[in-house]
């Protein structure tokens, strides 16, 4: 599994952040999505996935291997 984000799609909703803590923060300034784990464990990958499902804006896309 690979993350990856749009930062310009993000609206700052931190939906991502409360999904997979691991994986994804926020930028204090204006709350616009920061990717920890490009490629995380196994263990991570529910929460990526789910991430992905409730974002908002549609900023968070998950490459399945």
């Amino acid at each position: 599994m690979k993350i990856e984000i749009d930062q310009e799609k993000c609206i700052g909703a931190g939906q991502c952040v409360l999904s997979a803590p691991d994986v994804f923060d926020q930028r204090e300034e204006d709350g616009i999505v920061v990717l920890l784990d490009e490629v995380p464990a196994e263990e991570r990958w529910a929460g990526a996935r789910d991430a992905a499902a409730v974002c908002p804006s549609g900023a968070v896309t998950v490459h399945e291997d």
